[in-house]
Parts: structure tokens; C-alpha cells; sequence
């Protein structure tokens, strides 16, 4: 990990001569205030790259010499005396929710306090680094959970067999429309935890680094064309190029994607497909046609009306249509949750089971989002000087939801949900936040399969 003493914002370096003489102990938590319910995820990631020693002599004096250039103070005392007699592992307590838990606004994921009461500056410095790595996958969690609500009730309502195919119905596309390789593995393995199917090879690998265990394989895929192969045959042969797809990548159990708007998407629906349907029909397997352009929400019904008029369709026993088993629609452009909301509508209108479609989903999953889309901040609520725990809060008057919580805090049950409530009056209770990591030793890890049945669990 590169040096932990810089990753955080140039003002927190002055943080530590701002405290009230005699502080201890500083404690913080991590909320959404965005009114909407958020799944937290991605912590464990951020701990693992903690845990243990990781501040070094070498990294204070480094940070040293960069802050004096930078034109800002520095706590040289503070980072040599956790580098050197803390053997440079981290003196904080760190709480958090199970990760998977689905929580309403204002209810706090995780809360962190020093726990040398020399260090009590080093909870708010450790501020950017861990709201980072808590608001960013806990968000793509989010979308995702979100994305998982709108398939399953429409599946539900149009589909004959929802459980098995709601997995695989929405893919992550998002890999090449990420800011970094990070946020590729963040973002990427936080879908993981609501679908099974993936393109972003960095997420997939990250759940198993992460979560494990270590043979993990918690996304999957399938062959697939892109434009550069399709239209390498040229326009003259573009029947050719997708035979070749079923040359290759057909047969009994396989499934294979083939990218159909290079030129014409409803010619390619229309006559060519058509065409090949005996082809499509004695090698076996499932063709999933993709269209790639237009308006998303009539190019997919055309595309799944022409099929079913030259390629034949069923009625379930929901009285919905469905294309034969061995073709199928994924729409990987210009998704987001509000566009496979009005193609599912559409499609139910017009008599089409969301059997018929999955969904691809790039930058409205991974990309199309930041800490104020959920309206994530970590904030303190308490310090413990002259002997006792005193209340810290802020309450704008000119914006009342930027309002934080004073008090320690813990979480309990109430009803089917969770809430906040203070720990000092609420003894007894069973506090859902769980201390996770402890002075660089990580006390309670989840495997990925845990925090996937944590989801199902609050999902209910």
C-alpha cells in the first residue's frame, strides 16, 4: 500500500492542534442522508490493506518532507510514536454493520475512535481514506439492489421461473468506463453481491482477494462479439461473420452473444437471423442478440417483436410472450435503472415477458455516481475529555439535513428495520454494529457467499 500518513486531504495534516486540551479519545461515524435505503459493502477491502503494520520510519519522514513543501503542518511525535512504539499498526477501533445490510438514511454503517489517547487526532485524519472506501461500493451496491427490485417484479409478474433467471439478468459492463482499475474492483465486486454476471474482471478477482475464499468465482461470463469482429467481414458478409459465431460458440449448454446493429439491427432481426435459424436450432445452445443503438426503449421492443414474428414465440402460464428458449435479448446501451424500468414496462404493455431480456449496465453502474448520490459523510459525535464521554454534533442553521448525530452510537432492531440510538442510554440492547478491526488486527471478516445471504436476508 503506498503511504497511508498521505492518503488524506492536505488540511487534516493541522487537524491534531485543534482539539480541545486533554482530549483522549475522538469518535466518528459513516452515514447516508439521502432518505433512501442503502446496502453498505466494501469495507472489509479497505481493512485488509490496513491491517497490520503499515506506517514505517520510512513513511513518517517521507510525509515529512512532502507536508513542509506542501505548505502544511505535520504531527512528526504523532506518526514516529505509532511507526516506532505502536510498531506501526493504526490505534483505532473500528465498528461496522454486517456488510449486506440494507439500512435506512441516517442510520450509521460504521463508526470508528483512537484507541491510545495520544492518537486522538488520527480518527478524523483516517476520514478520507475510510469514507472513500465505504460511500463508493456501498453506492454501486445500492444501484445494483435497486436495478435487482425492478427485474424481479417484473419477473414476477411476466416470468414463469423469476428465482433462476433473476441472477444473470443484469451484467456489468463497466470496466472500460471506470475513473481506475480500483474503482473496476470496488464497484465491480459490489454488483457481485446482487447478480452473478460480470465483464469487469478486476471486481470478479477482488471478491475472492477481499472476501474469499480464495478460489472464489462469484461472477460470470460468456463468449461474445464485439463490432471490430463483426464488421471485420465486411457488410457483404455479415450473415457470414454471425454463422461463424455459431461455428464457434454454439452447442448444448453454451450461451453466446452476438452484437447486431453494425449496420442494420432490424435487417439483422429481420432476414438474416431468420436465415440461420435452422443453423441456430441443430448446433444447440442459446443466442443472446444485442442491439447497440437507438433509443433503448422502442429499439428493443421492435427487436423483440420481429423475433417473435419470424422466429416464433410461446405464451407462459402468465399469458406473457416468450421467444423461443434459444433466443434471447441483452441491451447493454444506455442503461440505468430508469431505462430498464420503461423497457420492462414497455415490453409488459405490449404483451413480452421480461424472460425475454437481460441488461447490461457500464457507466450508469460503475461511473454515474458520487459520495452525494446517496449523500454519504463521516462525522463526529463524540469526545471523551476530563474523564467523560461530551456530545459533538453540528446542526446548520441555514441546512438542517446536514445535521449529524452527538452521542456514541449503536444500532438495534426496531420492527423489520434497524435504527440509530445512543449508546449511553440504550445499554443492553443488541448492538448490530460489530467491532471488525482493533490496533491493526482485523477481529471479524465475512466471506463473499456471507455477505451475499447478509443481502438476500434484508432483502426479505
Amino acid at each position: 500500500m503506498k503511504n497511508i500518513i498521505l492518503s488524506t486531504d492536505s488540511y487534516k495534516t493541522s487537524h491534531y492542534l485543534q482539539y480541545p486540551l486533554g482530549t483522549e479519545n475522538v469518535s466518528s461515524y459513516i452515514e447516508a442522508r439521502s432518505g433512501l435505503q442503502i446496502m453498505f459493502f466494501g469495507l472489509q477491502a479497505y481493512l485488509k490493506k490496513i491491517a497490520g503494520s503499515v506506517v514505517s520510519v520510512s513513511d513518517v519522514i517521507k510525509a515529512a518532507e512532502f507536508c513542509k513543501a506542501h505548505g502544511v503542518p505535520f504531527n512528526h511525535d504523532g506518526w514516529m510514536d505509532i511507526a516506532t512504539r505502536l510498531n506501526g499498526k493504526l490505534p483505532v477501533r473500528i465498528e461496522a454493520l454486517p456488510e449486506g445490510t440494507i439500512v435506512k438514511s441516517g442510520v450509521p454503517m460504521v463508526q470508528i475512535m483512537n484507541t491510545d489517547p495520544r492518537h486522538a487526532w488520527l480518527t478524523s485524519y483516517l476520514e478520507t481514506a475510510l469514507l472513500r472506501a465505504v460511500w463508493y461500493p456501498s453506492t454501486v451496491a445500492t444501484v445494483s439492489m435497486k436495478a435487482r427490485s425492478i427485474i424481479k417484479h417484473f419477473l414476477e409478474m411476466t416470468s414463469d421461473n423469476p428465482d433462476a433467471e433473476l441472477p444473470f439478468k443484469l451484467h456489468d459492463f463497466g470496466a472500460r468506463g471506470v475513473s481506475s482499475g480500483e474503482s473496476a474492483e470496488l464497484g465491480g465486486m459490489a454488483h457481485l453481491v446482487n447478480f452473478a454476471g460480470s465483464d469487469t474482471i478486476e471486481g470478479v478477482l477482488a471478491a475472492a482477494e477481499y472476501y474469499g475464499p480464495s478460489d472464489l468465482m462469484a461472477g460470470f461470463s460468456i463468449p461474445a462479439a464485439e463490432h471490430s469482429t463483426i464488421t471485420s467481414w465486411g457488410p457483404d458478409r455479415e450473415r457470414d461473420a454471425y454463422a461463424n459465431m455459431i461455428d464457434q460458440y454454439g452447442g448444448d449448454g453454451k450461451i453466446y452473444a452476438v452484437v447486431s446493429d453494425s449496420y442494420d439491427i432490424y435487417k439483422a432481426c429481420g432476414e438474416i437471423w431468420p436465415s440461420l435459424k435452422e443453423k441456430i436450432d441443430n448446433k444447440g445452445g442459446l443466442l443472446v442478440i444485442r442491439p447497440d443503438s437507438g433509443d433503448p426503449i422502442k429499439v428493443t421492443l421492435d427487436v423483440v417483436s420481429i423475433l417473435a414474428d419470424k422466429m416464433g414465440y410461446s405464451v407462459n402460464s402468465k399469458g406473457y410472450k416468450v421467444l423461443p428458449d434459444n433466443i434471447r435479448i441483452i441491451q447493454g446501451d444506455g442503461v440505468d435503472n430508469q431505462a430498464i424500468f420503461d423497457i420492462l414496462t414497455n415490453f409488459e404493455k405490449h404483451g413480452f415477458s421480461a424472460s425475454n431480456i437481460a441488461f447490461g449496465m457500464g457507466g450508469g453502474l460503475l461511473q454515474k455516481c458520487n459520495r452525494d448520490t446517496f449523500k454519504f459523510a463521516m462525522k463526529c459525535n463524540a469526545i471523551f475529555i476530563d474523564g467523560e464521554w461530551k456530545d459533538v454534533y453540528k446542526k446548520p442553521a441555514t441546512d438542517s439535513s446536514k445535521s449529524s448525530k452527538a452521542g456514541r452510537q449503536i444500532v438495534v432492531k426496531d420492527g423489520d428495520f434497524l435504527k440509530a440510538a445512543r449508546a449511553d442510554s440504550n445499554t443492553g440492547l443488541d448492538n448490530r454494529l460489530q467491532i471488525v478491526y482493533e490496533n491493526g488486527e482485523i477481529l471479524r471478516t465475512q466471506t463473499f457467499e456471507e455477505v451475499r445471504e447478509v443481502a438476500r436476508k434484508s432483502l426479505q
